[in-house]
């Protein structure tokens, strides 16, 4: 498949940027699955004949540490498993195995994560993975998801990590720094999940060289 026809729905900006110049087109969507939802249907509609999910995950297993590249072989949301496609996952590298969980969410506690890893088996989870597999699904077209962890499931996320981002994908600056200096006991927190949200990247930078 041509790359151009080859969809990247992303929630950051950042995350998007990763992909410039790659040849496949792009589209952040704010880290909600609404977002994915629209920027999924926006790709489909300019001509994507597949999709994929890319960016930063949450992890749910403990042990499993920041910059883990996942290549999940199946998206879990609600009661409903969605198989990702076998060439799609092969072109990312290979599935890692086990499902990503759908979230609608971040899942901002350690017991959060727990519990949901406990009910699900799911090694990580992100915000939009399930509005790419169901947008997918419904058209009959192949998706899969290309994923590293940033946040280790034994974490809990400072305040102002859970402050929404801009429909388009941004970081909401201004918002966060009121929280910082509202509660700066949060920033030690806050530094942790930069140095690892980093590590992350860089683990999607190179998983990116390699297509």
């Amino acid at each position: 498949m041509e790359r151009q026809r080859i969809g990247f729905i992303t929630g950051l900006a950042a995350e998007a940027d990763l992909l410039r110049g790659t040849g496949f087109v792009v589209m952040a969507g704010g880290g909600t699955p609404n977002g994915a939802l629209r920027a999924a249907e926006h790709l489909l509609a300019h001509g994507a004949l597949a999709l994929v999910s890319f960016g930063l995950a949450g992890g749910l297993r403990p042990g499993l540490r920041p910059g883990a590249v996942l290549v999940p072989d199946a998206v879990m949301e609600g009661g409903t498993r969605y198989p990702c496609d076998a060439a799609l996952m092969a072109f990312l590298g290979g599935t890692t195995g086990e499902p990503i969980l759908a979230g609608e969410a971040i899942a901002a506690t350690a017991s959060e994560k727990s519990a949901l890893y406990a009910r699900h088996h799911a090694p990580a989870i992100d915000l939009e993975s399930g509005a790419v597999a169901r947008t997918a699904a419904a058209r009959g077209l192949p998706f899969a998801v290309l994923r590293a962890v940033a946040d280790p499931a034994e974490r809990n996320l400072a305040p102002a990590a859970l402050i929404p981002l801009k429909p388009e994908g941004g970081i909401n600056m201004a918002v966060i720094l009121r929280s910082v200096a509202a509660h700066p006991g949060q920033i030690p927190g806050l530094l942790a999940l930069a140095r690892d949200a980093t590590t992350a990247r860089n683990a999607l930078r190179r998983a990116v060289g390699a297509l």
